[in-house]
Parts: structure tokens; sequence; C-alpha cells
């Protein structure tokens, strides 16, 4: 039989819970939609490796305010002894870092930089895709003004323009060598088009490929102004294309 009615954590359970017994050394912090998409914030320790004895903490919401006041139920002779602290690039997870583990070294997980790098390529390919829907859309108006019949035109691997567009996210999530035949088909097509998808494309894949080498965390730091860059230039690419106003 479950002894769930004798246990103590019930009557808050729904709404934070901590296991101050599995803190370790290095831990990590994010947001996770559980129940019906309801977000709660996470704080895991990395040694145990998604194993028992993993979750530290589990607090509905992630205000930063609220997070805190749960954490520091822990005892900062615990909290304190935390050395570093992965998390993402919200600023409310930063600030619950900095003032619940005051002797941690933040460190922003390479998940969440290749994913923004991720996001901001699929970005410019939605901007030119609704360029392509915008001016499907006149073209069929215009035709239909002038009384006739409006056909799209077929690129030469059968898709339109506005079809390339779409079935062109999945491979921009891939490195090229994991490309099936017909995404590389696809993909010669999409960048002659559209050379911006592709500058931003081989940035991203220059950021990934940062991550992966397996160099000292010494060489990493040199290398690491450089995935700045990268990153400023894919924004740069988006908040350009942001500004076209399409005809």
């Amino acid at each position: 039989m479950s002894d769930y009615e004798d246990w103590k954590e019930a009557v808050h359970a729904d709404k934070w819970l901590v296991f101050p017994e599995n803190m370790g050394k290095n831990i990590s912090i994010d947001e996770v939609a559980l129940s019906q998409g309801e977000l709660y914030t996470v704080v895991t320790n990395k040694s145990a490796k998604g194993r028992k004895g993993s979750i530290i903490a589990v607090i509905e919401g992630t205000k930063a305010d609220t997070v805190i006041e749960h954490l520091r139920k822990i005892p900062y002779s615990k909290r304190k002894k935390v050395e570093e602290i992965s998390l993402d690039m919200a600023n409310s997870m930063k600030s619950i870092s900095t003032y619940c583990f005051t002797k941690a070294t933040q460190v922003t997980d390479r998940f969440h930089v290749q994913k923004l790098c991720s996001e901001a390529v699929q970005e410019i390919r939605i901007k030119y895709r609704w360029e392509a829907m915008d001016l499907e859309n006149e073209a069929i108006k215009t035709a239909k003004e002038k009384g006739k019949s409006y056909t799209e035109k077929v690129l030469e691997n059968g898709d339109t323009k506005k079809q390339l567009l779409a079935r062109s996210r999945y491979f921009l999530y891939k490195s090229r060598e994991k490309w099936t035949p017909t995404q590389k088909a696809r993909a010669i097509l999409l960048f002659k088009l559209y050379p911006d998808i592709e500058k931003a494309y081989q940035l991203s894949e220059k950021l990934k490929h940062i991550y992966n080498s397996k160099i000292t965390k010494d060489v990493a730091m040199t290398r690491w102004p450089t995935g700045i860059k990268i990153l400023k230039r894919v924004e740069w690419i988006v908040l350009t294309l942001s500004k076209i106003q399409y005809k």
C-alpha cells in the first residue's frame, strides 16, 4: 500500500517540493512544462545523471521571487557548496541562481545557446515564407482582376517557393552530413534562391562545431569570442530582414 496519505509534503506538493539531501556541487536549473503545459522550475543534481537523487527542487511557475523563497528552504550551508550551476539565458534564472547559490559559477548551457541560433535561422526562413505567401496572394488577386486563372511556378524539384520554404524546416536543424539525398537537393535550391538563409545556417553550424570540438576549457575560452560574433551576425541578419517592407 502507498504511504501517500501520511506524506507530509502532500499539502504543498502541487506548489513546491525541495529535497536538500540531493544537493551537489554541479547542478542545473531550468523551466519544464509538466501538468497541462503549466511551467515549473526544476533544479537537479547533474552528478546523479537523471537517476535516483537527481531532483533538488520542483517549484510551480518561473517567477524569481517565488522560486527564491522556496529554494531558501534548503539550508545555506548546503547551497553555498554549489560550485557550478547550468542555466538558460532568462534573467529570472540568473536572478534565482545569484540569490540562492552565491558561490556558484553560472554557466549558460550549450543547448540553449545553440537553440537560440537555430531559432534565428528558422526565423529568417519564416520571414521569406511569409513574403512568398504575400506575393502569391497578390498574384492571385491580379490574375482574378484580369479574368485569368493563376498557376504558381513550380521549381525544378517539384516544389513551389512556398512549399520549398515550408519543407526546408527540418533539414535546417540538421548537420549537412545527416541530410537525405532529397534534402540535399532541396538545400541547394533553397540556398541559391535565399543566400541569407545559407549564411545564417553556416554560422549556426560553425557555432555547433565550436561546442563539438574536443578541446580544453582554456582553449575553449579563446574561441568563445568567435561564438559571440556568430550569434551577433545571425541576429543582425534577422533584424535586417525584419526591416524589409515586402511588396
